[in-house]
């Protein structure tokens, strides 16, 4: 653990999402405990001739219900327009929208976001028709025509990877530091972690962090079901998203963002927040392994939770509740439970783990803030989401992954896990604040 003395608590002060299960964080939290499943068949673009037909989609959303200067954010792309109304929330969840007096030039953002060129690729591909279903590809020739009327759509500048970031930061007024990283499937717990070394070295007083992300559109799911990742269980979509289940086939793709207000321990007593948990171990890793697939003994995970155990100065025995990355597919679950089995030893199996992945499903670089959100949850309510869809154990994975059914359970210390394609791995762990 870091013992320097100059350093800075960090605590989380205000949360805000939007998720296939609603668009605050009351009404998904109580949809997560009650088991419900957020994943129909697609919307987004006709999706008849695609192995996978599902997704878990964000429906009736509007950001204009969320901003307060709408004009400002005519041409974002969909994952900006969820960045945004999570931010929102986020913001008024925090107080910091009742404070007359900000720095702004000390509150910063930190997101997970990125890919606005899909939402153009989306245009393309499924307005003016590029796509082709029976070859399962874009027409160069048309895709080439139909991009000079794209642009007059979609902004040439909102197609780079900062611009949801851009977004928030326009919106809320904040000008301190501005970083996005997009580091696949772990980019907005990674977000979280940096942001909270922001705050603990003093660069900030509050830094807004999380992440957003659609690939919900015929190139995304393309490459996922290319990849074998995705699961094709089209006879019951409500079903398929199944983490540690024998008969799991792969994820889901879902979309969202979620959003977490972070701020040093003094700014926020100074203007009296309410203090949701605070945040005291972070850890990163990478696999230097293959570009998809985990090492098969979990190295990179299993060096990102000892790291944040380590920086937390916890042991093994003081985590209450695990959020598991959990995604459903053969290969992680199975390493994930073994990395965790390496790093806790004889107290994996008394550790509750879960994964809402099983009714999110998987919201690419928004999923670890999202995750983390329901932590927060967890332990304001003493009560663990469970893993749904778990109906047939799988015999070779044996810890207690909460099947089917939310658990009364007090949570005093929780780790948030989300391990991304590349190689990358980040763990956080909350704390119940004690003063």
């Amino acid at each position: 653990m870091n013992t320097n003395k100059n350093e800075h608590r960090v605590v989380l002060t205000g949360m805000g999402a939007i998720t296939p299960l609603g668009h605050d964080v009351e009404t998904i939290w109580a949809n997560l405990l009650a088991g419900k499943c957020g994943i129909r068949p697609t919307e987004h673009f006709d999706a008849a001739t695609f192995p996978t037909q599902f997704s878990a989609q964000v429906v009736d959303y509007d950001y204009r219900n969320f901003v307060e200067h709408p004009e400002y954010h005519e041409h974002a792309g969909l994952n900006t327009r969820f960045a945004l109304g999570a931010a929102r929330q986020a913001w008024a969840n925090s107080g910091l929208d009742k404070v007359a007096d900000l720095d702004r030039d000390r509150i910063g953002l930190y997101l997970g976001s990125g890919e606005g060129t899909l939402d153009f690729e989306n245009y393309v591909a499924t307005n003016l028709k590029a796509w082709d279903p029976d070859k399962r590809a874009i027409d160069a020739v048309k895709w080439a025509q139909a991009a000079r009327g794209a642009f007059d759509v979609y902004r040439e500048t909102e197609q780079e990877a900062n611009m949801t970031l851009a977004h928030v930061a326009m919106e809320l007024g904040v000008s301190g530091p501005a970083y996005n990283c997009l580091t696949a499937c772990a980019a907005s717990t990674q977000a979280i972690g940096e942001a909270y070394e922001i705050l603990r070295r003093g660069d900030a007083d509050v830094m807004i962090s999380g992440g957003a992300h659609s690939m919900i559109h015929p190139l995304g799911v393309t490459g996922f079901n290319r990849l074998t990742a995705l699961s094709t269980r089209n006879d019951s979509c409500i079903t398929a998203s199944r983490p540690f289940n024998r008969t799991r086939d792969g994820f889901v793709l879902g979309e969202g963002s979620g959003m977490v207000v972070l701020e040093t321990l003094e700014h926020a007593k100074a203007r009296g927040a309410t203090i949701l948990a605070e945040l005291i171990g972070y850890g990163s890793s990478a696999d230097a392994y293959r570009i998809t697939d985990i090492h098969p003994e979990g190295r990179g995970p299993i060096g990102a939770m000892r790291q944040a155990l380590k920086q937390a100065g916890l042991e093994p025995t003081d985590i209450d509740y695990i959020s598991a990355h959990g995604t459903g597919t053969k290969e992680n679950d199975s390493i994930e439970t073994r990395a965790v089995k390496a790093v806790f030893g004889d107290a994996a199996k008394s550790i509750p783990v879960s994964s809402v992945k099983s009714m999110l499903g998987h919201l690419i670089a928004a999923a670890g803030a999202v995750e983390l959100i329901t932590c927060l949850l967890a332990m304001r309510d003493s009560k663990i989401p469970p893993t749904i869809n778990l109906h047939e154990p799988d015999p070779d994975l044996d810890l207690d992954y909460v099947p089917n059914a939310a658990r009364d359970r007090q949570v005093d210390v929780a780790l948030s896990n989300s391990f991304g394609f590349g190689g990358q791995n980040d763990t956080v762990i909350i704390r119940r604040f004690d003063a």
